[in-house]
């Protein structure tokens, strides 16, 4: 199978804007896009081949008919024929919703879904752009609850300021929004449960406020302050520099200032590139894909030998 791309499923949000079709060229004819949904099995989003022999198939035809080929025999012992994460590029003009989302016994006992474990790599920033993540003290859920039925949520809030490269892992029941300005890459379990719990009082184009989940919240948030959302990652060039791995994905940061060869035989899983700047060739045994900032490949578990060919890209390499 070789390196495959899809067609990305673009999504109108309230809070999006016009740069993912500025920056990084998506097809979109909204001003108000917010998400490419880039790697995708969520029922009604599933994303389709965009490249080579393979064109036209979706990504869940791919896993039911070679599942440990692509997939690796090890994910598919634990998660079936789901493709177990969500990959995405996200532009927020304005801010999104305050929400959070649960973890995976609540999620399957309430939604039979996953849960919502995820991390954002900062790909631009406006001057002063930030993201709320976490609490700046630790609150009671009664605090919490008198907090959101006052509207003075926003004062136990923990507001951080960004610039490109900044990373952050966000765990089930964080509290957290991304801000106006931002534009960011996201890796996160296949999910699409979140419980909203502030939305600034907007209302959307019909006149309607969006619904709120507070109820549901209550029972999923995580009140103590804790400081363990920023990732520090070394940045080696032509290196592979670990920033995250959890149970649920693990992801690596590589600068390219020159080509890269990778030994994958014994990697019993996928791996996704997503580009987060510049330009890179990807080679295997089985055919290439030219990727640019803003656009994603995905390589099956099958492939013994990676070569990355690039003088200036930064990519963000996901396996399970």
């Amino acid at each position: 199978m070789h390196p495959l791309k899809f067609k990305p499923i673009l999504k109108e949000r309230l809070w999006g804007g016009t740069k993912l079709k500025e920056v990084f060229g998506k097809p979109i004819e909204s001003d108000i896009t917010g998400e490419s949904w880039e790697l995708s099995t969520v029922p009604g989003d599933i994303s389709v081949v965009a490249n080579g022999s393979l064109e036209g198939k979706s990504l869940q035809e791919l896993i039911d008919s070679n599942g440990e080929e692509l997939l690796g025999k090890s994910v598919v012992e634990r998660f079936g024929k789901e493709f177990p994460i969500l990959i995405k590029f996200i532009d927020a003009k304005q801010d999104l919703s305050i929400q959070l989302h649960p973890n995976d016994a609540l999620a399957k006992e309430r939604h039979n879904s996953f849960g919502k474990t995820e991390m954002w790599y900062i790909m631009d920033a406006d001057p002063k752009a930030e993201l709320i993540v976490g609490f700046n003290k630790d609150v009671t859920k009664e605090e919490y609850a008198e907090s959101v039925a006052n509207d003075m949520l926003l004062d136990l809030l923990n507001y951080e300021q960004v610039k490109e490269g900044d990373t952050f892992f966000i765990n089930t029941g964080k509290i957290h929004a991304i801000g106006a300005g931002v534009m960011l890459a996201e890796i996160q379990q296949t999910s699409d449960v979140t419980y909203r719990v502030f939305d600034f009082n907007r209302k959307d184009k019909d006149g309607n406020l969006r619904e709120l989940h507070t109820d549901l919240a209550l029972d999923a948030v995580d009140y103590e302050k804790k400081d363990d959302f920023k990732v520090s990652y070394s940045q080696e060039k032509n290196e592979v520099n670990t920033m995250v791995d959890c149970p649920y994905f693990k992801t690596n940061f590589i600068e390219l200032t020159e080509n890269l060869e990778l030994d994958t035989v014994n990697r019993d899983s996928f791996t996704i590139f997503m580009c987060v700047g510049g330009k890179a060739k990807i080679s295997t045994a089985e055919g290439e894909v030219a990727i640019k900032s803003g656009e994603t490949a995905l390589l099956p578990a099958s492939t013994q030998k990676i070569s990355l060919q690039s003088t200036g890209a930064k990519l963000l390499e996901v396996t399970i």
